[in-house]
This record gives C-alpha cells, structure tokens and sequence, in this order.
C-alpha cells in the first residue's frame, strides 16, 4: 500500500540537564552531568545516595496550582514538556482536524510516586482506609495520555506503551505506524517517569543494577568503561508532534527531520539481562533498517541504549558490529545517558530528540566519563567519548531495550 511520510515538527524537552530543549540540547554538547546527591529525601541510608533529578523545577509555574494536585510527578513532566513541543510546532486547534489527532505516550512505571505515598499514609495511620480519590488517576501509567488528548481536545488513537525502558520509543514506533497508515494526522508522543523515590533507588539497588559511586556522582555514569559499575537513576520528560507530511507542509510547519523507520524484537532470553550476543538487539537494528528501506551504511550516528551496566553495554556493542560489519567502525557511537542519567520509560524520547538536533546540526553529542578502555570491547569503535564531534549526520537510529527483553529502534532522517 501507498504509505504516508511521517515528519517531526515540535520537540519538548524536560530533563535534569535542561528543562527545555535548547538547555537540554547545549548541556549534551558541553558533556554537562545531570547526576548529584538526591535533594527529593533523604538517602543516607540506601547503598546509592545520588540520581540525575529534574532541577529548578516548579510545576505551578505551568499548571495551576490546583490541577498539580491531582497529578502524579510523572504526568506533570509529560504536560510540560508537551506544550513545550506543541508551542514549538505552531499547530493551530482551530485547523487540526481533532478525530485524526492522538496521543499515544510512553511510561515504564507510571505514577509510582502516588502509589508510595498512599501506601506509607495507610501504614502510618490507624489502619482506616483513607485513599485520595485521585489514588488511581494518579497512578496508571495511561493518565499521562489521557490527560494530554484532553487538553488538546485530540480524539484520535489514546493509549499508553508500557515496555519498560523502551517505553518511549514503542510510543514513537506505534505513533508513525498510525500515520504513516492515514489513521492520523498529528500525533503528540513521548514519554515521562518519575522514579527517584526511595522506593526506585531501593529496587534498583537490591537488583544491584545501579552505580554505588556516592563520592563521585557526576562520574557515575560511565557507558563503555572499563570501571563501569552500573546506571544511574534519571527523571524528566519528552515530547515529539510528529505529523503526516503533506498535512506539515501544507501549513509550513517547520521540520526538523522525517521518521523513516521503526524496528521491534524480544530478547525471550532473561527478565533484566541482555543476550550476551546482543541478539534481540541485533534483530531490532536490522528490523529497523528494513522498515526504512535503508543499508546499514546510510546510517551516520547511533544513539545508543549504553546505560553504564557491565553486560549491556558489551551485548549492544556486539550487535552494532552484527549489523554493520565494517562499516560500524565509521559510525559514531554515543550515550547521552552519561549525562542524563537513565530516564527509564522516557529515555527513548530524550535520545531521540538528541538524536534529531544531531541530524539538525551536524554534530554528535559525547560519552562523557570515559577514563579507561575496556577489553571486553572493540576500542576500535568511535564511542564519541568525552567530546562532542562535528561530522555529516544525515540518519540516525536510537536504540532502547526494556526489561524483560522488549528491545525498540527508530530511524531519523535528514528532511529532503
């Protein structure tokens, strides 16, 4: 079938190296660290004290006082960094056609931040049910799309993706399938999460998946490293309006680059470890590339998934050399998750967003924290490390893996 051309015209951003775009985009390039002590509660006791927050970040100064009330940490970042992008993307309400605009948005967890709250209410009280009304609202990870489609009055496809930390990206695949079909339109689509509560870092911890580097956080995450010891906690949000072409142009949107391909695999290996041959990652690449009618040698820059863990950064470095053979050794190859941190179920929305203004500006944003090679590697790869490189980027693939094996690519283009 004839199918439609999907492009990005808005892009927010709310991260703990920026609160916007621009501020996100030139703390990637300055090799800024997002990571410092939790200042959320006290974490004196927890094996790792330190996360990558959101900071200077005062939710009344977008919602009104009392609709923050009402709404999980997570869902604010999903409202805020959404009417940064649809500001950004100059829609006009009064044109959209709203039966062919949706929301389809991304959380791995959801409001976990409530359901804590609750919790220690009911166990700290006299065992009388006290639960808020807005207990469950709060909480289910679709609110966040619910909300945003209320808002902008879209009555088009609505629902959440929940595939961990590939959240993001599966919301952005399951967005361009809906398009590129002439299902919609517009879709607004992201991810945000909210994690950094005591009982986040704690899980975390007992699953000794986080970095315990509590007298260095800033050099906590260290994706590629010899001296890696695990990733580091992040929080925030990010929204990307994509639209079917000629609807873009027929209003002259600005477009930042055409989504040209998305990839999906499973694992079917482990809960929480990579295949040590990066085969699901492999897989998904190679998925990715055949849905983009692309070779692997039109690709320039990948954003990798790269969370500073001791097996996965080696599985995924595996499956780059599967897909592109020599030509892998020409790529560049960087984690902004060195500098954001791990945004969970948002992180696919925040590297694709890197990844977008990589293309835009034809430049790579570093790895930062690299201090010694890893022999379990192929230092012969361009890992980007510690500085940003300037080179042609005219496509770019993000890589993100969840746990339990679900595994997501996206495929950006330069617009022509």
């Amino acid at each position: 079938m004839n199918l439609k051309r999907v492009v990005v015209t808005g892009l927010g951003a709310l991260t703990p190296i920026g609160n916007n775009v621009k501020d996100y985009w030139n703390g990637l390039l300055n090799g800024v660290s997002g990571a410092a002590q939790i200042s959320r509660f006290d974490a004196s006791k927890f094996k790792t004290q330190f996360a990558c927050e959101v900071k200077n970040f005062n939710p009344t100064d977008f919602l009104d006082r009392k609709e923050v009330r009402k709404l999980d940490l997570f869902t604010i970042f999903a409202l805020v960094s959404t009417q940064e992008a649809f500001a950004d993307s100059k829609l006009n309400l009064d044109k959209i056609d709203e039966d062919r605009a949706g929301v389809i948005w991304g959380s791995g967890i959801g409001g976990i931040t409530s359901f804590q709250q609750e919790i220690i209410g009911f166990c700290q009280g006299d065992g009388t049910p006290r639960i808020s009304p807005f207990f469950i609202p709060k909480m289910i990870a679709d609110i966040s799309a619910g909300y945003i489609s209320i808002k902008y009055g879209f009555r088009g496809p609505n629902f959440a993706t929940v595939s961990a930390c590939a959240s993001a990206t599966n919301a952005l695949v399951e967005s361009y399938n809906y398009i590129r079909l002439g299902k919609a339109d517009v879709m607004i689509s992201g991810g945000s999460e909210a994690s950094v509560i005591e009982a986040g870092i704690g899980g975390f911890n007992s699953m000794r998946a986080l970095s315990e580097r509590n007298d260095s956080p800033e050099t906590a995450s260290r994706p590629f490293d010899k001296d890696r010891d695990g990733f580091v906690l992040g929080e925030g949000g990010a929204s990307l309006i994509l639209e079917e072409l000629e609807h873009a142009q027929n209003r002259g949107a600005n477009i930042y680059a055409e989504l040209v391909g998305g990839g999906l695999s499973a694992d079917a290996y482990h809960i929480t470890a990579p295949h040590p041959d990066g085969h699901g990652a492999t897989k998904v690449m190679k998925n990715a590339l055949e849905d983009a009618n692309m070779q692997p040698e039109e690709i320039d820059y990948i954003n990798v998934h790269g969370t500073s863990t001791p097996l996965g950064d080696i599985s995924e470095s595996k499956a780059v050399k599967n897909v592109f053979g020599e030509h892998a050794y020409k790529l560049n190859i960087s984690s902004t998750k060195s500098m954001t941190g791990h945004l969970l179920g948002a992180a696919g929305a925040v590297e694709s967003i890197a990844s977008i203004l990589a293309i835009r500006d034809q430049i790579v944003p570093p790895t930062i924290n690299h201090f010694a090679d890893d022999d379990q590697l192929d230092n012969k790869l361009n890992f980007t490390f510690n500085t940003a490189q300037k080179r042609e980027v005219n496509a770019a693939l993000s890589n993100t893996f969840g746990f339990g094996g679900h595994n997501f690519s996206v495929i950006f283009k330069k617009f022509n």
